[in-house]
């Protein structure tokens, strides 16, 4: 009996084939799985955005995330899976900064009023 001696050498190369290959079917695995959570988390974030009045006070990121939503969408009906998660995640953030914005906004405007008031106040008060 002759031992060939590539034996221990096809044994690494049948292992790291193997494990290759398990990689690479987990990472296409990933990838085909619908970014339903990315989605509904993005369209929440534009509701939200939509209530604290970014279609006013921070339309173009407003606009943004819903340009994003409907891409990711769109990718979706491609089963382009990973660039619908990407676009759905930016979206999400997007609309979080024109909710942040606006609200920014608000509290700005909100304390130049109050300076205001306070401002009519001490001069009510010297008179």
């Amino acid at each position: 009996m002759t031992q060939n001696n590539n034996t221990p050498f096809r044994r690494r190369a049948t292992a790291v084939l193997a494990l290759s290959s398990a990689l690479f079917l987990g990472a296409c695995a990933t990838n085909a799985v619908t970014p339903t959570a990315e989605l509904s988390m993005a369209r929440a974030s534009i509701t939200r955005a939509e209530a604290a009045g970014a279609g006013q006070l921070a339309p173009v990121e407003l606009l943004a995330a819903r340009e994003k939503l409907v891409r990711a969408e769109a990718a979706i009906r491609a089963e382009q899976f990973g660039e619908a998660r990407r676009l759905s995640e930016q979206a999400a953030a997007d609309a979080d900064l024109a909710e942040r914005k606006s609200r920014a906004d608000k509290a700005r405007r909100m304390a130049a009023e109050l300076g205001r008031s306070n401002d009519t106040l001490q001069q009510e008060i010297k008179k």
